[in-house]
């Protein structure tokens, strides 16, 4: 795997009351997550102790909304509900409907529009307007008020245009805020709050809930007696809906938005509604854990607009009682999430090709186009590509001339500000700091990507490195159902409140194994995923499961390892999901053929490690030999180890430990060095570039030679003042305009890299071990 910086998070010493409350896992998982108090504790594990906010906390706006519903109800008006086609916009779009359904005749005087994925884009468009109205007007139906959900804050144009018609719109959202308040009746969206208000990261299912609870208000005060039976009902029978969309927006699950998603779990797990159920017992998932709505409910969902446009059926599909009905759309689903994955996986593959083609130590944000793409699983896949290589992402089809897709970016780079500075060059876009779509005449490509780019390095100055935030260390025989369930009390996981990635160290991965999964139809899919069992030294195992990647993959040696603990209800066991792991080398593990050298006396020299982050020795207590470069190989750790034992001194390691550097990363820093050089004209030192890198001398010839495959030539500048460091310049000839494009094979300096970094770890940990 590519090198992820690991951060292992350090825990003060735990209160013994908090251990004999939640045990010591757990404890340390709170502590760190700054939840102390008891009082804190007690809110965050049961929503009986939270005190959920009023919907009458957005103030006016939410006064005008369910005024003017209150007014649609009294003139029998018609009304629309006006959704997207994600999970969060389907399960907002059915909370809608079956909760003003109780007030307003469904298909009559209610009815809910969602646009087409494949030829439309989010939002409420002038176009979309106007051919939905085309539609109403050949139903006879005049509709005269709209209530958007998960949508509509920054489609100006589409909102003044319903206006002009005389069309009133309330907006539900919760994504980016427009710069003024857009021409409608009302918009209820967190955004206009507090970033520390318990409403503030509600997503859209959890706007369209909070409407409906103030809808139910309004009307027991103002017209009980219209509606006695709905109005004693609870409105919690719409909470499966609201987990489902809260846990599939990965919104931050911090406040009302963790509250709504713990009792929405509650009821999910009743599976009183049938479309839940049966999608649950599709999914082989009991229905108590939010993973089983991200790996099993979503998904599915989602599969539907992105291979088929139409979502219609999935709101259908929430809200019917008729089993037959649903038992049809239940196997739409899963055959859409299987031709989802397939189409996914040659996605990434072919813009994996086309990254191959970049110099990503240069490139700050990969925006690729491709007409071949289906628009439907960029956003999937744009999130892969920021997995892998650790650049915000946009990735778009084209169709007539115009470039239509997502982006998606890592934390603490907000693609969306980037984006909104070029917004004459845009036709359409919207989101959030991390996720959004957007539409762009290809004309504008390359002003497009200048302008992000310019201003993404002067904003962010480097490129982030990628990193695995570490929450606990534990051993496979701690991964058990008791460390599950001390675990399980802190869920649901999410934004704010990750689920625990766990470090294992030392450990073997066995009797591996990879294989298509299969669809309902028992056909093979094109979706990889790797099956094995992680040893330890004592004997104990657990099963483990790391997707989307191949048996070969995994290393036959030790390795240290990041996994996640995960139930396996189909096999009724507690299993792991792969997230990372480390190569290692312990000393019971080293190949036989090497040997440490024959000492000349019973003289054993002393280790002294002041390498950082340890102190440095200022006086030594013994005579000592300081060794200021790692061995790389077996000669280099013979003759080190020799010349300790013969003069009877002592070893005092200073050289910087070595780094993890992937040889495929040492190639793109090189290119980009190459790159700058001959752009400027300046000059390098070799030593200089051989540091920069972290290779040697030798590697470094390697790296010369294949870089002439790119046309770049290497000069050496003997200067006689420095002549076993000499300066290098590079020039860039003219043939190599003809090879930008080409796929350069690059192996041999890939694999020279990786070689040393591998004996550089090997000889470091057997100098420690000596």
């Amino acid at each position: 795997m590519s090198p992820i910086n690991w951060q292992i998070l350090e825990t003060a010493d735990l209160p013994l009351w908090l251990v004999e409350k939640v045990g010591k896992f757990a404890a340390k998982l709170l502590i760190q997550r700054g939840i102390a108090a008891p009082e804190q504790v007690e809110a965050f594990l049961s929503p009986e102790a939270y005190q959920p906010t009023s919907p009458f906390a957005f103030g006016a706006e939410m006064n005008l909304a369910i005024a003017r519903i209150r007014q649609a109800w009294q003139q029998e008006e018609t009304i629309a509900i006006w959704g997207d086609f994600d999970a969060d916009g389907i399960t907002a779009t059915s909370v809608l409907w079956e909760g003003l359904g109780n007030f307003f005749i469904k298909n009559d005087r209610l009815l809910f529009h969602i646009p087409d994925r494949l030829k439309e884009s989010h939002g409420i468009s002038v176009s979309g307007l106007d051919e939905w109205r085309s539609q109403c007007a050949a139903a006879n139906k005049n509709v005269s008020l709209i209530i958007t959900c998960d949508t509509g804050s920054t489609c100006i144009a589409a909102l003044e245009y319903a206006r002009q018609l005389g069309t009133d719109i309330i907006v539900t959202d919760h994504h980016t805020l427009p710069d003024s308040r857009p021409p409608v009746v009302a918009i209820i969206n967190p955004r206009y709050l507090a970033p520390e208000h318990p409403l503030f990261h509600l997503s859209g299912v959890a706007v369209a809930y909070k409407l409906m609870e103030a809808v139910y208000a309004d009307f027991q005060q103002n017209a009980p007696e219209a509606f006695p039976a709905i109005l004693d009902q609870s409105l919690e029978q719409l909470l499966d809906l609201v987990a489902i969309g809260l846990v599939a927006d990965l919104v931050q699950l911090t406040g009302d938005c963790r509250y709504l998603a713990q009792k929405g779990i509650e009821v999910l797990r009743q599976k009183k509604r049938l479309g839940v159920k049966m999608l649950l017992e599709q999914c082989k998932r009991v229905g108590d854990r939010p993973i089983d709505i991200s790996f099993g409910i979503a998904p599915r969902i989602n599969a539907v607009s992105r291979i088929w446009g139409d979502v219609r059926k999935c709101v259908e599909l929430l809200t019917t009682d008729d089993q037959v009905l649903c038992k049809s759309l239940i196997e739409q689903t899963e055959l859409a999430n299987d031709q989802r994955k397939a189409l996914q996986k040659v996605v990434f593959k072919q813009v994996q090709a086309k990254i191959e083609r970049l110099d990503l130590s240069t490139t700050g944000i990969i925006v690729l186009v491709d007409p071949l793409w289906s628009v439907g699983v960029l956003g999937l896949v744009a999130g892969q590509v920021v997995a892998e290589y650790g650049r915000p992402t946009i990735l778009c089809t084209v169709e007539d001339g115009i470039a239509k897709g997502s982006a998606r970016s890592l934390s603490g780079i907000n693609l969306y500000e980037l984006l909104k500075d070029q917004e004459h060059l845009l036709i359409s876009f919207g989101g959030h700091p991390l996720a959004g779509g957007l539409s762009f005449h290809l004309e504008n490509m390359q002003g497009l990507v200048e302008a992000i780019d310019q201003k993404f390095w002067s904003q962010y100055g480097q490129l982030q490195n990628k990193e695995i935030v570490i929450d606990l260390e534990v051993t496979v025989a701690d991964l058990n159902r008791e460390l599950f369930n001390e675990l399980k009390q802190l869920e649901p996981f999410g934004m704010g409140n990750p689920s625990p990635k766990l470090l294992i160290r030392d450990c073997l991965f066995t009797n591996k194994f990879n294989k298509n999964i299969q669809n309902i139809k028992s056909q093979k899919v094109e979706y990889i995923k790797t099956e094995f069992i992680l040893s330890d030294r004592l004997g104990n195992q657990i099963d483990g499961i790391w997707w989307g990647h191949y048996s070969y993959e995994l290393p036959d040696t030790s390795c240290d390892v990041v996994v996640e603990l995960v139930d396996n209800a189909f096999h009724r066991r507690y299993d792991i999901r792969l997230i990372d792991f480390r190569d290692i080398t312990p000393k019971t593990a080293f190949p036989q053929a090497l040997t440490l050298p024959h000492p000349s006396s019973d003289f054993i020299p002393q280790i002294i490690d002041c390498r950082p982050p340890n102190p440095p020795i200022l006086e030594a207590s013994l005579p000592t030999i300081i060794c200021d470069r790692c061995p790389q190989n077996q000669n280099d750790f013979n003759e080190l180890i020799a010349s300790a034992q013969q003069s009877q001194k002592s070893l005092t390691l200073i050289y910087p430990k070595p780094e993890l550097i992937n040889g495929m990363i040492a190639w793109q820093t090189l290119v980009g060095i190459a790159k700058y050089l001959s752009r400027t004209g300046k000059q390098i030192k070799r030593s200089q570039l051989i540091s920069k890198i972290g290779i040697d001398d030798a590697v470094l010839q390697i790296g010369i030679a294949e870089l002439k495959h790119y046309g770049y030539m290497l000069h050496i500048i003997k200067d006689p003042h420095i002549e076993d460091d000499p300066l290098i310049e590079v020039t860039l000839s003219q043939a190599a305009d003809t090879m930008t494009n080409q796929s350069i094979e690059t192996s041999k300096f890939v694999n020279a890299v990786n070689e040393l970094m591998f004996q550089k770890q090997f000889f470091d940990r057997l100098l420690i071990s000596s």
